[in-house]
Parts: structure tokens; C-alpha cells; sequence
């Protein structure tokens, strides 16, 4: 089973039909796809790029707006179809991946190696922040919608502290190659997102 590879075609349709799921207007396969042409521009970079494509697919397969365990979840059905495709440290690295999507703060990882790929995996996932504009503004809508059960104050208050939250980093993102590509757009892009909300940004 080792000489598997870890997302054969088979799993990735059923993958993607799950990201094809009606309720996903950002968190589908687009974003999937998106992060995967990440991964491949910064392949060179990565200790076990097949890991960080697995994690990509995984860490979004479980996607409900109004639950708090997504991430778990996800993590859970990785660890479930990945076993017997490699050993149980592998998948537990991959785990740590998608887990850590939950607060975008990097997992605990003896390994720098594998510490390094889970810092360019998040930073993939949050690249759409660094967007040029109009994408990025597209990726606002796309997400109100897949919160469209969130009356208006509430959706403002908490999408408001979200981007506060990342505002308030000394860094967005982990790496120093996606600092130098997004960081600045993105600081740009989530004042913007804030004054649209009615909400005074925090300095940057």
C-alpha cells in the first residue's frame, strides 16, 4: 500500500464532489484548485509536498457554516481515508494541518521540516486575503453567502472581529515569501473590508 499515492483520482472525486456541494460559494473547488497551483509554485519549498496536496484537499471536505468542529471533522475523515496509504506519523502531520486551519496559528510540530510545510499550507489557505481587489471582494461576497443565516449586526460584528484579529499580527502570514507576495494587499484589503462593515480598522 506505501507505493500509493496518497490522493489517487478515485479520492479526489469524491473529494470533489463534496466541494461541489451546493452551500459552498467560497470553501469549494476553486479554492481547492487555487491552492494547489500555490503548492505547485512553491513545490521547491516543501519537505513532503505530497502531504501539503493531501492536506489541501482534505482541510475544507467537512464545511457546515454553522458548526464549530469542521476542522476536526475534516481531519478526522483524512485520517480515516488515508490509513494504509502511509504511516500513522505522515497522517498525523497531515492532521495537524487541516486542525490548524481553525485559527491559522501553526501547529505543534517537533520537525521543522514539517513545521515549515505547515506554515506555507496556511499561508496557501489565506492567500485570497492578499488578493487583488476585486477578487478578494468576491471572496467577501462569496462567504456573506455561505453565512446568509447570520442576521446583518451579528454578521458584521463578527466578521469585524475576524479581520481585526489578523490585523493585529505582526504578521498575516507565516512565511517570508508570502509576506513579500500578499501582505500589503492583504492589510489593504481587510481595512477596506472593515470600513465597508461600518467598522474603524485597527492601524496598520
Amino acid at each position: 500500500m506505501e507505493n500509493e499515492p496518497l490522493i489517487d483520482n478515485a479520492l479526489k472525486s469524491a473529494l470533489s464532489r463534496l466541494y461541489e456541494a451546493g452551500d459552498r460559494h467560497y470553501h469549494g473547488l476553486a479554492h481547492i484548485e487555487a491552492m494547489l497551483a500555490l503548492a505547485g509554485d512553491y513545490r521547491a519549498l516543501l519537505h513532503d509536498a505530497d502531504a501539503v496536496e493531501a492536506a489541501i484537499w482534505f482541510h475544507d471536505a467537512i464545511y457546515d457554516s454553522r458548526a464549530k468542529d469542521n476542522e476536526a471533522r475534516s481531519a478526522a475523515l483524512a485520517a480515516k481515508e488515508l490509513a494504509g496509504r502511509t504511516d500513522t506519523k505522515r497522517i498525523g502531520r497531515i492532521t495537524a494541518m487541516i486542525v490548524a486551519t481553525a485559527t491559522h496559528e501553526l501547529p505543534r510540530l517537533a520537525d521543522e521540516s514539517a513545521l515549515r510545510d505547515a506554515a506555507l499550507f496556511l499561508d496557501m489557505d489565506l492567500s485570497i486575503l492578499g488578493a487583488e481587489p476585486g477578487a478578494f471582494d468576491a471572496y467577501e461576497r462569496a462567504v456573506r453567502r455561505e453565512y446568509g443565516w447570520v442576521e446583518e449586526p451579528m454578521w458584521r460584528a463578527g466578521r469585524g472581529a475576524v479581520l481585526k484579529t489578523f490585523l493585529a499580527r505582526e504578521h498575516i502570514f507565516h512565511t517570508e515569501e508570502f509576506q513579500q507576495r500578499f501582505e500589503a494587499q492583504a492589510r489593504h484589503n481587510m481595512a477596506r473590508s472593515l470600513e465597508a462593515l461600518g467598522l474603524a480598522s485597527s492601524p496598520t
